[in-house]
C-alpha cells in the first residue's frame, strides 16, 4: 500500500505527542504555564529553522503569506498554546484527555461544512469507533470525570480555535512549504505568548534557574522530539493522505498519554484501556482509509498544524 510509510511515521508522531501529555503536565506544575509553554514554543521553532536552513528550506514570505501567517499563528499557537496551558493546570488528566480526542471528529466536521471536504460512511463509521475508544481509554479506565471547570473550558477552546485555523493554513500551504510554515507560526506564536507571559506572569523567568535536571530534560524531549520534530513530519505527511485521514490518528494520543503516565506520574492502567485501544485501532484503519483499495493516489492539499 502506498500510503503504509505515512501511516507508520503516524503512528510513530502518535506515541511521541502522547508521552508529551504527561510531560507538559510536569512542566506546567513546576513553572508558570504562559512563560513555560513561550520558551517551549520557542525552541521548537528554532529548531525547525536550524533543520530547513541545513536544507536550504528557508525563504521569505511574501506579503500575502505574512498576512495569513499572522492570522494562522494568532489562532493555531497563541491561542492553542495559551488556553491548552492554562487549561492542563486546572483541569483534571481525564478530561483533559478526553476533550482533546475529540479533535478528530472536530476536524472532520468543520473541514465537511467549511471546505466541502467528502466523508464516506465508512470513514464516519471509523471517526466514532476511535471517539469510542478514546472515551472508554480516558473515562471507564481512568474512574470517570469530574464536574466541568474552566480548566476544560480552556481545553475545548484550545482545540476549536485550532481547527478553524486549519482552513487558513490550507490557503497558506497551497505556495508556503508546510514545515516552513511551522516553523514562521512557532516562533512568531512564542514570541507573542513571551509577552503574553511577562504581562500576566511577572518574574516567572527567574523560575527557570533552579530548575532540577529532570525537568529540563522533559523541556527538551517535549520542545525538540515531540512539538518540533513531531509538527514538521505530521504538516508534510497531512498533506500527503488529507487532513481527514491524518487527524483520526489523533485518537491514539491519549492511550500513549496514559502509559506515559504509569511511568511519569505513577497512574494505572486497566483492561479498559485495552478495550479502548482495540476500538482507537479499529477507527484508525477505518478512518483512515486504510482498508479501502481505491488506490485514487489524489493528493488533499488541505494542512494543519496538530498540538
Amino acid at each position: 500500500m502506498q500510503n503504509t510509510k505515512y501511516y507508520s511515521a503516524l503512528f510513530l508522531i502518535m506515541i511521541f505527542w502522547g508521552m508529551n501529555v504527561p510531560l507538559v503536565k510536569i512542566l506546567v506544575e513546576n513553572l508558570s504555564p504562559i512563560i513555560m509553554t513561550a520558551f517551549r514554543v520557542m525552541t521548537a521553532g528554532l529548531t525547525v529553522f536550524m533543520i530547513l536552513a541545513i536544507f536550504k528550506l528557508v525563504r521569505l514570505p511574501t506579503k500575502r503569506e505574512a498576512k495569513y501567517i499572522l492570522l494562522a499563528t494568532f489562532l493555531n499557537v497563541v491561542c492553542h498554546h495559551y488556553f491548552l496551558s492554562l487549561g492542563l493546570k486546572g483541569t483534571s488528566g481525564t478530561n483533559a484527555g478526553i476533550i482533546l480526542g475529540a479533535g478528530p471528529i472536530l476536524t472532520a466536521l468543520i473541514a465537511t461544512v467549511l471546505i466541502k471536504k467528502k466523508t464516506n460512511l465508512l470513514r464516519w463509521t471509523g471517526f466514532i469507533l476511535g471517539g469510542a475508544g478514546v472515551t472508554i481509554t480516558i473515562l471507564v479506565g481512568s474512574n470517570g470525570i469530574s464536574e466541568v471547570n474552566i480548566g476544560d473550558v480552556y481545553v475545548f477552546l484550545s482545540i476549536l480555535t485550532q481547527a478553524f485555523s486549519f482552513i487558513l493554513i490550507s490557503k497558506l500551504a497551497k505556495t508556503l512549504d508546510p514545515r516552513l510554515l511551522t516553523g514562521y507560526m512557532l516562533v512568531i506564536g512564542a514570541g507573542i505568548l513571551l509577552i503574553i507571559g511577562a504581562i500576566t506572569e511577572p518574574g516567572a523567568v527567574r523560575e527557570f534557574a533552579s530548575l532540577p535536571r529532570e525537568i529540563w530534560l522533559a523541556f527538551f524531549i517535549s520542545a525538540i522530539i515531540a512539538t518540533a520534530l513531531g509538527h514538521m513530519s505530521y504538516n508534510f505527511i497531512i498533506g500527503k493522505i488529507g487532513p481527514a485521514e491524518a487527524s483520526i490518528f489523533l485518537n491514539f494520543t491519549p492511550f500513549f498519554a496514559l502509559i506515559g503516565s504509569v511511568f511519569l506520574l505513577g497512574e494505572k492502567v486497566t483492561y479498559f484501556h485495552i478495550i479502548g485501544l482495540v476500538l482507537i485501532v479499529a477507527g484508525v484503519l477505518l478512518g483512515s482509509g486504510a482498508l479501502e483499495r481505491r488506490g485514487t493516489g489524489s493528493v488533499n492539499q488541505f494542512r494543519g498544524i496538530e498540538r
